[in-house]
């Protein structure tokens, strides 16, 4: 798991005989409790050990902070402090802020919180605040949220968006403009033809494909080849394809991707399914890894989407498909993917060869044939997100719901309404009013992670400038 990297810093009133006398008694055991909760939290917390009183020793705390790499501050303002010296170490930090108070009306803390709050609030810098007892229950709720959602704001910043091709069969919602990314979002962009992708698959040395394939095959449910598209040599060639992805992400520099695939790839050369299989998982034959979220159909906005909650879940794989199909009358929405769900979603085991256990890979029905992975996703609290755009201005699409287990009636029925053309498939229990998805959600396509993360999304898109648009 990757987690939120949290400065802290505790201010206390830089006046020596208010200090001594009245403030230092109450707030030197706050400052320890603060850590000690703060530790307790999923958060990588890095601190400045003494309290910070002068201008002198918050530029040294501030500093050490910047050194060390954090992706958002707390200041915690647990006494009075003079307001014009939280505002010097907050601008001098420059990042997201969460001024942090507490409830003892012995401490002025109140007094100095809105003292802070305020002063940053006249030259608009971006900050919440926070006033509680140091409980941990209590900070999970109302601070957990704030911190991802920031360091989803930092961590974007000077990350890579990897495209391979253009626009794939004419979905337009899958095109997005780098520069509003670059101005919005701080995302640099790499776009490489898909050829690249083939020329170093061709390249691929045999025992790296064998090692994964005799992985695959030793752990699968079955893998169905056959004398005609599903050869073994046309699964080699599927696998050489992610490993030449799964390179190409390392060499750029990469952190998110998406694949144009269909039509040039799935017709000509072969479908990319394994990629989008392996890659946003956490291990393949090679060992562990790290996740990388990817979008098939050359969807910058499925990726993106996928890439925020990849970071708000702190590393899960993620999940990518089509709004297939709605069930107006079971309240469930089927979302299918056109060749592969990430193995994760499997069984949402961390041993990923017990999630090759429920899958079965049988052949694809594109036209240059190779393997598909075919399961139903597991049940699960499942955070479905989007984002899209009306207008030119980004909302998103927000739906926390439950992946269910199908009822085998439920089954025989998608089955033969789409007959020959079964594909891995997530059904996901809703609530919300279906006529307003419809008339409202802007995308085919739909992102998801395990979990349940609407708090921490609102925050996002309140800090992003996006307009939330929740269903559920």
């Amino acid at each position: 798991m990757s987690y939120p990297k949290v400065g802290f810093i505790t201010f206390g009133d830089h006046r020596p005989d208010m200090w001594e006398k009245v403030f230092s008694h109450k707030t030197i055991p706050l400052h320890a409790k603060a850590i000690e909760t703060l530790k307790k939290l999923p958060i990588e917390l890095v601190l400045s050990s003494d309290i910070a009183r002068t201008r002198e020793q918050i530029n040294i705390a501030v500093d050490e902070l910047k050194a060390a790499g954090v992706e958002l501050l707390i200041a915690h303002i647990p006494c009075w402090t003079s307001p014009n010296l939280v505002v010097h170490g907050v601008q001098r930090m420059g990042l997201y802020t969460i001024l942090v108070g507490n409830t003892d009306p012995g401490t002025h803390g109140c007094v100095g919180l809105l003292g802070a709050s305020g002063a940053l609030a006249q030259i608009d810098y971006p900050h919440k605040n926070i006033r509680d007892k140091y409980s941990v229950s209590s900070y999970e709720k109302k601070l957990l949220p704030l911190i991802r959602a920031a360091a989803v704001k930092q961590k974007l910043k000077g990350s890579v968006f990897g495209l391979f091709g253009g626009r794939s069969i004419g979905i337009d919602t899958g095109l997005f403009d780098p520069m509003q990314w670059r101005s919005q979002f701080g995302i640099d962009t790499e776009h490489l033809a898909q050829i690249e992708i083939v020329r170093l698959a061709e390249l691929m040395p045999q025992e790296r494909i064998d090692k994964t394939r005799i992985w695959m095959e030793e752990n699968a449910l079955t893998i169905d080849y056959n004398d005609d598209k599903f050869t073994k040599e046309k699964f080699d060639f599927q696998l050489a394809c992610y490993l030449a992805t799964k390179d190409l992400v390392k060499d750029y520099g990469m952190d998110f991707i998406a694949i144009k695939c269909m039509h040039e790839l799935s017709n000509s050369y072969i479908p990319q399914c394994m990629t989008q299989a392996l890659l946003a998982n956490h291990e393949d034959a090679e060992g562990s890894k790290e996740t990388t979220p990817i979008a098939c159909e050359a969807d910058a906005d499925g990726a993106l989407t996928q890439q925020i909650l990849k970071i708000l879940s702190g590393g899960l794989p993620t999940f990518f498909a089509d709004v297939s199909h709605i069930d107006e009358e079971r309240e469930m929405v089927y979302c299918v993917n056109c060749g592969a769900i990430c193995v994760y979603y499997a069984g949402r085991n961390q041993d990923t060869k017990e999630n090759l256990k429920k899958i079965r890979f049988k052949q694809s029905v594109r036209p240059a044939g190779g393997g598909i992975t075919y399961f139903n996703a597991s049940e699960g609290p499942m955070q479905l997100a989007r984002l899209y755009r009306k207008g030119g201005k980004y909302k998103m699409a927000i739906i926390p719901c439950n992946a269910e287990t199908p009822t085998q009636e439920m089954v025989d029925e998608f089955v033969e309404a789409r007959g020959p053309h079964q594909l891995p498939t997530l059904f996901a229990k809703v609530n919300f009013d279906l006529e307003r998805f419809i008339n409202e959600y802007g995308s085919n396509h739909i992102s998801g992670v395990a979990g349940n993360y609407l708090t921490e999304l609102l925050e996002v898109c309140d800090l992003l400038g996006i307009e939330a648009e929740v269903f559920g």
